[in-house]
């Protein structure tokens, strides 16, 4: 890694700790479904000299002088965003999308308005209510879940919670849902109640870009989303809006809950948004889905039990309590053996966040190196080898050479 040479001689230690990062990117199947490997375009860009620029307000009218490089990067942004997702606004300065969809809430609502949005086990988010969170904390937070029968969302409960709770804003999207959502639906539901209606796509966005999931831009008020999930760009935020609101949006992002934009990584989110323009870019989103179908059918195939029984998007649950183990158990075991996931509570799971009855998985990553529906299958059968003989060494030292093996085939930044 010739760019690390600087760091090096100033600070080996941390020099160290990236180039470990690297191998350990290169060397494990990355199977966590909000992670993924940004170009090399997104990362030089977020690693350039723009990182220097205070940049507070926006362009034409910043509270600093020597604006006038950055602002061209954030107006590239601004129109690739708008014209990718055929929004009316759209404002790239949120450092994450929990500063985005914090800054929707500021815009929208008057702390202990009402909200309703889906309930953190069922798939949601942290901060669509959650009482640890701010959303929480500020705002009269009601939640709807998904059905116990087909563990997917349904539409009919969710308008009759919203008919007893009133919302300001109902909150659609959420983490772990492995579900095609229906906007159309939930716009009805909040047009009934007189509700605004914010979606949080930020594990779905590059699903839209590349038109495989349901648009929400249509439908709602706002749409949040984060940049480096299936979007493929740099670690961020982004919000999309209707023309009406967008002066008090771009003032509750500023000064309303951040202060300076990170210049660097505007940048880079308009190098992801520009690749995500591209054909090529629908091919992925369309491979990703594929992908995530194939590794859910031989998951099946392998006696596995998925939540909702499969998936339409780029991540999947894998239900433990038939094989008797926990999501933390497994999570650790299928790391001995070089492949990344992450523990995940199911819907009705009767035990707590850090031990699970489930893991969630997800195919942008592996995608992103090249994996089709082929290897999809071999990932299924190691990761039901490893669940089904937890604590067999002869096991984990055969399904880690396997891994090994697969991904020789798949090099990651060989540039690097």
């Amino acid at each position: 890694m010739s760019g690390l040479d600087e760091v090096t001689r100033v600070d080996p230690e941390i020099a160290q700790v990236i180039r470990n990062e690297l191998e350990r990117l290169r060397n494990k199947i990355e199977l966590i479904a909000s992670e993924n490997f940004p170009s090399l375009a997104v990362l030089q860009a977020a690693g350039s000299v723009l990182t220097n620029k205070y940049a507070e307000g926006y362009p034409g009218h910043r509270w600093y002088g020597g604006c006038e490089c950055v602002d061209v990067a954030e107006e590239l942004a601004v129109a690739r965003a708008k014209a990718l997702f055929g929004a009316e606004h759209a404002n790239v300065q949120p450092h994450a999308g929990a500063q985005a969809n914090t800054a929707v809430y500021f815009c929208a609502l008057k702390p202990g308005d009402s909200i309703l949005g889906m309930e953190k086990a069922a798939g949601g988010h942290l901060t669509h209510g959650t009482s640890a969170n701010i959303s929480g904390a500020l705002y009269d937070a009601h939640f709807y879940g998904v059905n116990r029968e087909t563990e997917m969302l349904d539409y009919d409960e969710i308008a009759k919670i919203a008919r007893s709770c009133r919302p300001r804003l109902i909150i659609a999207g959420g983490s772990s849902y492995p579900r095609d959502i229906d906007f159309e639906a939930f716009r009805a539901v909040a047009d009934e109640v007189g509700a605004m209606l914010m979606v949080d796509m930020a594990h779905f966005a590059g699903l839209v870009a590349g038109k495989v999931h349901s648009d929400p831009v249509p439908h709602a008020e706002f749409v949040t989303t984060t940049t480096h999930k299936t979007l493929r760009g740099p670690r961020g935020g982004m919000i999309l809006c209707k023309e009406r609101f967008a002066q008090a949006l771009d003032h509750a992002v500023f000064p309303g809950v951040q202060g300076g934009p990170l210049m660097h990584i505007v940048a880079a989110k308009a190098v992801a948004l520009h690749e995500a323009s591209r054909p090529e870019f629908a091919d992925y989103a369309r491979q990703v889905v594929s992908n995530c179908r194939a590794l859910a059918d031989a998951l099946k195939d392998k006696g596995m039990r998925l939540v909702s029984g499969g998936t339409d998007t780029h991540l999947l649950l894998v239900d433990l309590r038939p094989l008797g183990i926990t999501g933390r158990e497994l999570e650790e075991a299928l790391d001995a053996v070089k492949i990344t996931v992450n523990k995940n509570n199911i819907p009705f799971d009767d035990k707590p966040p850090a031990v699970t009855s489930g893991i969630r998985l997800g195919t942008p990553a592996v995608t992103t190196r090249g994996m089709r529906e082929e290897e999809m299958v071999e990932i299924a059968d190691l990761i039901a080898l490893v669940a089904g003989n937890l604590g067999s060494t002869q096991v984990m030292h055969e399904v880690r050479e396997r891994v090994e093996e697969l991904l020789a085939g798949f090099p990651l930044y060989p540039e690097l």
